[in-house]
């Protein structure tokens, strides 16, 4: 009898701790599933921001809340990224994503190409590109990918001669008749040192912020360009149902719509 009774209680016990132990893996699990519900993205405020405005609605029906996170420089949200604080973040394009990931050893990719931003060489002091006078300073933005981007423009201006090659930088001009001097600033401060250059060769996202319109550009990147904006993410996360969700309404009629109506030809479609 004393077995018997030993057994039961023993029973009961193993019955009661794996019963606590699947109401704890349940409430784990319940935690995961609710916490992938909010999607933290980061974002330039302009336009990244504004289009990821389209997005949160789209993605409420879906059962997803959209959190966006403001960035103003091109480094934070890749490593906030990486260290698992957001989720995605969309201010890139492709180049500059896959040279930062490799330089800093990040395990990150991309999902869609949302948009373009053709850069302009834009400028205070002259009205047309053939009034640049000899020895003017021009200011391009001082990360590799962006500043090779820079002098191509300028190449395509006529304004100088470039060795072939994707990742080149000023020491790669190779013929510069009116001797111009390539100055490299931080991206987000060209358009606040445009009076004290001559020229400044800007990123559509920083000359919006600064209402500069491409149409007043002296010089404008082509409309071919490889540099199309992404949604950047953790590699390990690319297939993942909210991610996917993400992307998918990132390259929907909603935004494809918003882009053309609200940018009028400065920021063009990729999809």
């Amino acid at each position: 009898m004393k077995k018997i009774l030993s057994i039961l209680l023993t029973t009961a016990v193993i019955l009661t701790l794996s019963g606590c132990g699947a109401k704890k893996e349940v409430a784990t699990t319940a935690k995961v599933t609710a916490e992938k519900k909010i999607i933290k993205v980061g974002a330039s405020p302009v336009p990244h921001s504004e289009i990821l405005g389209v997005v949160k609605p789209l993605l409420a029906k879906k059962g997803y809340a959209l959190e966006i996170i403001e960035f103003n420089d091109y480094v934070t949200p890749n490593t906030a990224l990486a260290e698992g604080q957001l989720d995605a973040n969309f201010f890139q394009h492709i180049p500059y994503l896959q040279s930062f990931s490799k330089e800093r050893n990040l395990d990150l990719d991309y999902t869609v190409k949302v948009q373009i931003e053709p850069m302009g060489l834009y400028s205070s002091k002259y009205k047309k590109l053939s009034e640049i006078k000899s020895g003017a300073e021009i200011a391009i933005p001082n990360d590799a990918t962006n500043g090779a981007r820079a002098l191509r423009v300028l190449e395509k201006a006529g304004l100088l001669k470039l060795k072939s090659g994707e990742l080149i930088s000023k020491l790669d001009i190779t013929e510069n008749p009116k001797k111009l001097k390539i100055t490299e600033i931080d991206a987000p401060q060209l358009p606040r040192v445009l009076n004290e250059v001559d020229a400044a060769v800007i990123n559509s996202n920083f000359a919006i912020e600064a209402k500069l319109n491409l149409e007043d550009a002296l010089a404008v990147e082509a409309k071919d360009s490889p540099y199309a904006n992404v949604l950047a993410v953790r590699k390990e996360d690319k297939n993942k149902d909210y991610i996917q969700a993400l992307s998918k309404a990132l390259n929907s009629p909603e935004v494809k719509k918003f882009i053309e109506d609200k940018y009028k030809g400065a920021i063009i479609p990729a999809f």
